[in-house]
């Protein structure tokens, strides 16, 4: 009995030590020192700091529902009980800080002087890129940041996180190496699209297309297996090029320019088409929503720097070519397809912009003349457009982009912010005038 007692006082301690530990767990509003354009939007905050709020309160009353378990029924139980409710408990309260983990590396790094500013653009372009018109899904907060490597990644909103829970916001990680500058954009709103093809199940829908079609392909059903085995990330991709025309192509280019082995490696297990084809399909898309040479001029200078040479082996360099032959029926059924979210819209219909046709984004691009004033009133994803066509086309020099993208995803930070600020103040300000009436 007496190793019962103290067994059951070493557990009630250490149940209140996790209370103590929980406390000192602040919402992100008291620690954070970002300035204010840096700032995640309001439903970005307000959906994190609820969902983190929640955790910590559920765990909270399991822990005092434990030490009244320990100072009541569990008076009798042996250590062994005492002891794995208690590790239950622990392992929950790794949870909740791993939740926190996740949005703090987020936060943290809007303390940055310059990136913070500019991750908080960043999200302003991922939400407008988001928006598809049509009122076809209720978009989800997105924020962003940076992190080391060459691939952007999303963690999509409604998903599980690690140990339980729905995310409630997007996060999409942006590579550092990519800010700021060529190719951002195309990183960036290739993630959207992952969310945005969740929201809109266009990916499961296209699987059933893509199935049919090879259950009926009398030649190439290998083919045809494999475009349904990589469909997600080559809607990703369309979504990305529907948005941020020839850049996001171009922008691709950057992000896949491997080693010849890696380039031309087909990986039966992984989900992202092999980049050779996966450069084809992206500028096939691009031609089949915005017409203009430019597309097979960028996709000839991506074969210029992979050749398929004699010397693959014949089977490999096969699948290539049936690969190949196959891309443009498949970016036929992709964007005719009528997938049931779009009510029966085509994909080609709700996601081409004609705003994003290449003479149209060259006719904005002279208009600007090259003004911040002119840029900062458009569309964000629609400056991105016009920006990376201005690339293509030699006219806009990689300093010049540099520096105007900088401008630009500052000043929609601090339009943000300051226009968040002007809509909290205005129901006191009508408060004040009705007083004075």
């Amino acid at each position: 009995m007496a190793v019962q007692t103290s067994v059951h006082r070493l557990l009630e301690q250490e149940a209140r030590a996790l209370l103590t530990r929980l406390a000192r767990v602040k919402p992100f509003a008291l620690h954070e020192t970002m300035v204010p354009a840096a700032a995640p939007s309001v439903g970005v905050l307000e959906a994190v700091e609820r969902y983190l709020v929640e955790g910590r309160g559920e765990l909270r009353s399991r822990v005092h529902d434990y030490l009244a378990w320990l100072h009541g029924p569990g008076r009798n139980a042996t250590p062994e009980q005492a002891h794995r409710r208690f590790v239950y408990l622990r392992l929950r309260f790794n949870v909740v800080l791993s939740h926190f983990d996740i949005f703090a590396d987020v936060m943290t790094q809007r303390s940055e002087h310059e990136t913070g500013a500019w991750m908080a653009g960043l999200d302003v372009v991922a939400a407008d890129a988001l928006e598809l018109g049509g009122g076809y899904f209720e978009p989800p907060p997105v924020v962003c940041y940076l992190d080391r490597g060459h691939g952007a990644a999303i963690r999509r909103a409604r998903t599980r996180l690690p140990g339980g829970g729905l995310n409630p916001v997007a996060i999409v990680r942006v590579p550092r190496e990519r800010v700021v500058g060529t190719g951002i954009a195309s990183s960036l709103v290739h993630e959207v699209g992952h969310q945005g093809a969740a929201l809109l199940d266009l990916n499961n829908s296209l699987r059933a297309a893509l199935r049919e079609r090879a259950a009926a392909a009398t030649g190439d059903r290998v083919a045809w297996q494999t475009w349904e085995r990589w469909i997600s990330e080559i809607v990703a991709d369309l979504w990305s090029v529907a948005r941020v025309g020839v850049g996001s192509t171009m922008g691709l280019i950057g992000v896949v320019s491997l080693p010849r082995a890696f380039v031309l490696r087909i990986n039966a297990d992984d989900p992202h088409p092999v980049p050779w084809i996966r450069v084809r399909v992206s500028s096939a898309l691009g031609a089949a929503l915005y017409p203009d040479p430019q597309w097979q001029r960028l996709f000839n200078t991506w074969k210029s720097y992979y050749p398929l040479t004699a010397d693959m082996a014949p089977a490999h360099r096969e699948v290539i070519a049936a690969l190949e032959r196959t891309t443009p029926e498949l970016v036929r059924l992709i964007l005719t397809h009528r997938p049931a979210a779009l009510k029966g819209d085509s994909i080609l219909k709700a996601m081409r912009d004609p705003e994003r046709l290449p003479d149209r984004l060259r006719e904005k691009f002279r208009r600007w003349n090259g003004s911040f004033l002119r840029m900062r009133a458009a569309r964000p994803s629609l400056v991105f457009a016009a920006l990376g066509q201005a690339r293509a086309d030699g006219v806009l020099t990689p300093e010049r982009e540099s520096r105007l993208l900088a401008d630009l995803l500052t000043y929609w930070a601090l339009r943000r912010a300051l226009d968040t600020t002007r809509q909290a103040a205005a129901p006191r300000r009508r408060l004040a005038a009705a007083a004075t009436t």
